[in-house]
């Protein structure tokens, strides 16, 4: 008997199964969504020399994008840990390695509102670095990406998050946006001087390089800051096939203003126009494949008097390493006679 009401019990379950399915198969489909796609965050991020200006840029273009009515979150990830403090008017930003190692000492979550701080529309923070000599800045760089995915980044409704990196540091985790395709595009910080164009040029090898791995990434364009007029920078962009979204006056003004914590792409302001006309360019501006320039072609933008490019590399002697000419030694290798 029991063995009948094992299979009368199986086969009711089989039947009720089979109701389920008739139900689940009777309900229409939810209609084709028509409404507008989602909002989609344009990820920047900015490359360039140390010094160059890119937390000047980027607080000021920041600013400006907020002002506008655009929802920024600006991110340093720079170890110095300065790309906010333009913004904060000088006051140094909490980092987020900082604060993690704290709390997780502490044996506490670290929250939003512990590492992200706004002003006036925008919102900032800082990545951080290790302690001069204790750590790889790099890799402080990943650890600190790996908080944010944790904090939900990739949930945040923004519409343009603007990441600066110090693009004369060629370790992976400073190269990480360009390498997993994490941004869209890439913005380079130069002037009118070789070094600057030196690792705008690096930069845009290192997303030719990706983009032949299958990358996706490619460069906005070039902002000149502190341009005196000579053109180099300028040269520098048509060369690498690669459009100038602002020149940034070497202005007095905007030395002193910069240097005294101040903000200056502010609507109404003389440099208002400038800014604004900047943030409309790095908004519109599609990322395009750079060409790289050689070391020569990078020299020949500047005058043979400034690089030197006219020196003839004259080998070395041996009589110039050790002050007199050695006698030629016996080889040492093991001579077989041949049967």
């Amino acid at each position: 008997m029991s063995g009948a009401n094992g299979s009368a019990t199986g086969a009711a379950r089989i039947e009720i199964l089979r109701a389920q399915l008739r139900a689940e198969a009777a309900v229409e489909p939810p209609a084709v969504a028509t409404s507008p796609a989602a909002k989609h965050t344009q990820i920047i991020a900015i490359y360039g020399k140390g010094g160059i200006g890119k937390s000047f840029t980027l607080a000021n273009l920041s600013y400006m994008m907020a002002q506008q009515g655009r929802k920024v979150l600006l991110i340093g990830c720079d170890p110095k840990s300065d790309t906010t403090s333009l913004l904060f008017g000088g006051r140094a930003c909490p980092t987020i390695i900082e604060t993690s190692s704290r709390k997780k000492l502490a044996g506490e979550q670290v929250a939003i509102g512990d590492v992200c701080f706004k002003r006036d529309g925008v919102f900032a923070m800082e990545l951080g670095g290790p302690e001069v000599g204790r750590g790889c800045g790099g890799r402080g760089i990943i650890h600190g990406f790996e908080t944010l995915e944790k904090l939900g980044f990739h949930d945040w409704g923004f519409d343009y998050v603007l990441l600066d990196f110090l693009g004369d540091v060629v370790c992976g985790g400073f190269g990480l946006p360009i390498a997993r395709d994490m941004c869209q595009k890439v913005i380079v910080v130069g002037s009118n001087d070789l070094q600057s164009l030196y690792v705008a040029n690096n930069v845009c090898s290192a997303v030719e390089y990706f983009r032949k791995l299958g990358g996706n990434v490619g460069v906005a364009g070039l902002v000149i800051n502190k341009d005196d007029g000579t053109g180099e920078a300028q040269a520098f962009a048509q060369a690498a096939g690669i459009p100038v979204l602002a020149s940034i006056p070497a202005h007095e003004d905007i030395r002193r203003k910069s240097a005294s914590y101040e903000i200056i792409g502010k609507p109404g302001g003389p440099w208002g126009p400038l800014f604004a006309q900047l943030a409309e360019n790095v908004a519109a501006a599609p990322p395009v494949r750079p060409k790289p320039l050689t070391q020569d072609a990078l020299l020949g933008l500047f005058a043979s008097d400034v690089t030197g490019r006219n020196v003839v590399l004259e080998p070395a002697t041996e009589f110039d390493m050790v002050g007199r000419h050695g006698a030629v030694k016996k080889s040492l290798e093991v001579v077989y006679d041949t049967v």
